[in-house]
């Protein structure tokens, strides 16, 4: 097989050649024929989120198709087109995951993080943990389901029934979130980068009521705020933006330090929470509500080798919806 290795945190990945892994009890073997790139693993390559398995294959948004099942792995089919996401494996006997939390298992493991995931042309992963895929997509446009589509499903989730939702950061998951708050009959306000006239125009394209920069404040108070830019200073802004009453739920797994507020920004029972990965509960609802929406992912597509330049993109900020690896594809 062939993958694209991170062998130090900072440093560019690169292109080997290797033995395909083998599936053990409970495992599955895929094929593996599109991989997303999310911020998650920009921030793993830049070193923002500390220890992860080196060397590491990066990459949570796999579509594929099982080539190989280990014993256990029954409930799949050779042959059968799915996707792995984020969250790879969890304990399954903490109070956690026995209260159908797995996400917060403390020793969960994650792929693409603590393991090696679909920057490959094949992908190891835990059965429990692979999800057959809805028709209707191929697979580049299915990838983006898999983490920005799962965990902004369960963000959007804890703004309740907020029905004028302010989004900052309209990158791949914002475009997602817009989609099913508009089928759901909610109001979407879109924050941008300052200045950023082609993001906010995606967003509008994309069913936002409102589009502007983050330094600006939206037309009228919003119920809830989701965050998915990793930008710290927008937690006070998202506060001062919601009404009384309403949530600010950060959706990123890493964030940058929140300055100091005061705390009447915060008074008035207005609520700040967290997102911490997914649920197999969140993937079985999202994966069956997506068609039905129907959500259309935005991508651009990299071959597999181009790892680099779609991780660059991404940290600028020259993408629109979400960018794609594919492996079948791996020359530069």
């Amino acid at each position: 097989m062939h993958a694209m290795i991170l062998e130090r945190a900072g440093t560019p990945l690169r292109l080997v050649e290797r033995a395909a892994p083998v599936p053990g009890p409970g495992q599955v073997l895929v094929e593996v024929a599109a991989c997303g790139v999310c911020r998650t693993d920009l921030h793993v390559v830049d070193g923002e989120l500390a220890e992860p398995k080196l060397p590491l294959v990066p990459g949570h948004e796999i579509v594929g198709r099982v080539a190989a099942l280990g014993e256990g792995g029954a409930a799949l089919r050779l042959g059968q087109r799915v996707g792995v996401p984020w969250l790879g494996w969890s304990c399954g006997v903490c109070r956690y995951c026995a209260s159908g939390r797995e996400n917060l298992c403390d020793r969960a493991r994650f792929t693409g993080y603590s393991l090696d995931g679909g920057y490959a042309d094949h992908a190891l992963a835990d059965a429990r943990y692979v999800f057959p895929l809805p028709d209707g997509y191929g697979d580049a446009e299915a990838a983006p389901l898999l983490c920005a589509g799962l965990i902004g499903y369960r963000t959007l989730a804890m703004a309740g029934d907020a029905e004028r939702l302010g989004i900052y950061g309209f990158g791949a998951a914002a475009h997602i979130v817009a989609q099913v708050a508009r089928h759901q009959g909610r109001r979407v306000f879109a924050f941008t980068r300052p200045g950023d006239g082609a993001a906010q125009e995606f967003a509008l394209a994309q069913g936002a009521a409102w589009a502007g920069g983050s330094d600006q404040a939206p037309p009228e108070e919003l119920d809830a705020a989701l965050l998915f830019a990793p930008v710290g200073a927008l937690v006070p802004a998202a506060l001062k933006a919601v009404a009384k009453g309403g949530v600010v739920v950060a959706g990123g797994i890493h964030m940058s330090a929140i300055p100091s507020f005061p705390y009447e920004l915060l008074w008035g029972e207005r609520t700040l929470r967290s997102v911490a990965n997914l649920t197999r509960r969140d993937a079985a609802e999202f994966l069956a509500l997506a068609p039905k929406v129907p959500v259309r992912t935005t991508v651009q597509t990299y071959p597999l080798a181009a790892a680099n330049q779609a991780l660059a993109d991404l940290r600028a900020g020259r993408l629109q919806g979400a960018a794609v690896l594919l492996p079948s594809y791996s020359s530069a």
